[in-house]
């Protein structure tokens, strides 16, 4: 069986391993369990999940490696024209999906476009804002990689790409289609890359454990990220609950 792990706040903070998150993903592929590494986090390229996998001590395949952006460009048809406020990881996506992208950097006559799209972009300002509104007013459709509106790192909770599109479709009075967890396109990407699970393992019910419902599993929470240790109720309530990934995996193999 394999087990779907979300990546910022199970695995990693930023540049930083969670301790024992490396143990634990070792251990179960030490037993003969698929580990496939699902993020939110559009920004990074595929090799850049990669490399940092690999310089955390937990190498892995580039099959078993899925982001949102990977959801979000086949919302994006081949040939189509998008304005892309976000990061690598989009473009990479979108430019192996045959789709044309520009950015707010490339000046403010981008022309017409079929889509925009918004992730992770550190860069994002009024002058962005107004093209994608701009874009938006003039037909094309929104895009969002995902709506966390917060992302965990060492120094607390920064802005996540949510808070971004949230911005992006006020100002271009527009309701964006979301790819990222728990939306459709993701569910469809997990069914078609990785097949049957056996849990989703996250730090935030809203996504990872409603990912888990729409996949008929189980949903393991971990204290490490967003929800914090004395949390409420949530919805959804997971089936198991630890305070890292490496003490899940032993609470759930017993």
């Amino acid at each position: 069986m394999t087990w779907l792990l979300d990546c910022d706040g199970v695995v990693w903070l930023s540049e930083e391993a969670i301790p024992g998150a490396s143990e634990a993903v070792n251990a179960l592929r030490s037993s003969g369990t698929r580990v496939v590494l699902l993020t939110n986090n559009s920004y990074p390229r595929r090799s850049d999940h990669l490399a940092k996998l690999d310089r955390l001590g937990m190498p892995t395949d580039e099959a078993d490696v899925l982001s949102s952006a990977m959801a979000a460009a086949l919302l994006v048809e081949p040939g189509e024209r998008a304005l892309v406020l976000g990061g690598p990881g989009v473009i990479e996506e979108l430019t192996a999906r045959g789709v044309t992208t520009v950015t707010p950097g490339e000046g403010s006559e981008i022309g017409k476009v079929d889509a925009v799209v918004v992730g992770m972009f550190p860069a994002f300002d009024y002058a962005a804002l107004a093209l994608a509104a701009t874009a938006l007013h003039g037909g094309a459709r929104l895009i969002g990689t995902n709506e966390d509106a917060t992302f965990p790192t060492p120094h607390g909770m920064f802005p996540g790409a949510g808070s971004l599109l949230s911005a992006v479709a006020v100002a271009g009075q527009a309701e964006p289609i979301v790819a990222g967890k728990p939306h459709p396109p993701t569910v469809a990407l997990v069914h078609e890359r990785v097949g049957p699970v056996e849990i989703v393992v996250g730090d935030r019910a809203s996504t990872d454990g409603r990912l888990a419902r729409c996949l008929e599993t189980r949903f393991g929470l971990v204290l490490t990220g967003v929800t914090p240790p004395g949390h409420g109720r949530l919805d959804p309530e997971p089936d198991i609950e630890a305070a890292d990934l490496l003490s899940l995996v032993h609470a759930a193999r017993g």
